[in-house]
């Protein structure tokens, strides 16, 4: 039997550090929606009792440093399979791009073994299970658009924002979320209007959410990558809006009711850098 899943990326409409905790993570309040970029997952079962991952991407690994690979081994270990896996990653979310790539593709690997071998874990635990792997797999596990809090465990749903196009920009470096946690120091950053976001959502105001998103890492990571800078000018300059960074970076995105407009700032960014994309929001 082999069985499909759809692994989406993501999209912070806000990001906020809060506090340091004493297990040596940070508090959060993140606000994310899934948008129409994917990772495709194959899974298939093997007759050993093993974890296989294979794929075509010189840049993420395919042995137990993948984080698909991780997932696959807590579910494994959680519950007491001793059956073995083929997960066959097919990659089209940048990577270390700020967009969930490698937490969408584990989420989506729990989802896809709770199927594969009729576990019928709840959505709940299996987020919960996530949640022990990175920040972002709970909310990846749920998708659509949400509030994580705590060290990103705790997901609260909210309404979908307005329907809008999403132009993506990614300037040609990877970003390691690691490094950029490293160097927050709380009480310098500039808090940011998480209400604001979901007074929009709750509104469907597109012009309250564009006013609304902020993300606090985003000054430590143009301190290190100016080009993310010069690409938020650019794309504001081009007339989207609610340009911001998503996660840690570097991909920058623009929000645009308009799909002629949308299509123009496509077309004119892409001469800004080579990994561009036009998508549509999922949350």
């Amino acid at each position: 039997m082999v069985l499909y899943e759809k692994a989406p990326a993501k999209i912070n409409l806000s990001l906020d550090v809060l506090s340091k905790r004493d297990d040596g993570y940070h508090n959060v309040e993140m606000i994310m929606t899934s948008i129409d970029l994917s990772d495709r997952i194959e899974l298939f079962e093997l007759n050993q009792d093993r974890i296989e991952i294979s794929l075509e991407s010189r840049f993420v690994p395919s042995d137990e440093r993948n984080l698909a690979y991780k997932a696959a081994d807590a579910i494994k270990r959680k519950y007491g399979i001793r059956r073995g896996v083929h997960i066959k990653i097919e990659k089209s979310i940048p990577v270390s791009a700020g967009l969930g790539g490698g937490s969408t593709d584990a989420a989506a690997v729990l989802r896809g073994l709770n199927r594969l071998w009729s576990l019928h874990i709840p959505m709940d635990e299996l987020a919960n299970l996530g949640a022990t792997l990175g920040t972002d797999v709970p909310f990846c596990v749920y998708g659509k658009t949400a509030l994580a809090s705590g060290r990103g465990e705790v997901i609260n749903a909210l309404p979908a924002p307005p329907p809008c196009w999403v132009i993506l920009a990614k300037p040609d470096i990877g970003v390691s979320s690691r490094t950029i946690f490293q160097r927050i120091i709380v009480d310098e950053l500039a808090h940011q209007q998480t209400q604001g976001v979901i007074q929009a959502l709750r509104a469907n105001d597109f012009e309250l959410l564009c006013r609304s998103t902020g993300n606090n890492l985003e000054a430590i990571t143009v301190q290190l990558y100016p080009e993310v800078q010069r690409i938020k000018d650019a794309m504001r300059q081009a007339g989207a809006s609610g340009v911001l960074m998503s996660g840690s970076g570097p991909t920058v995105y623009g929000l645009v009711e308009q799909e002629s407009k949308a299509k123009r700032i496509y077309n004119g960014m892409r001469g800004f850098c080579d990994e561009v994309y036009f998508v549509r929001l999922l949350g």
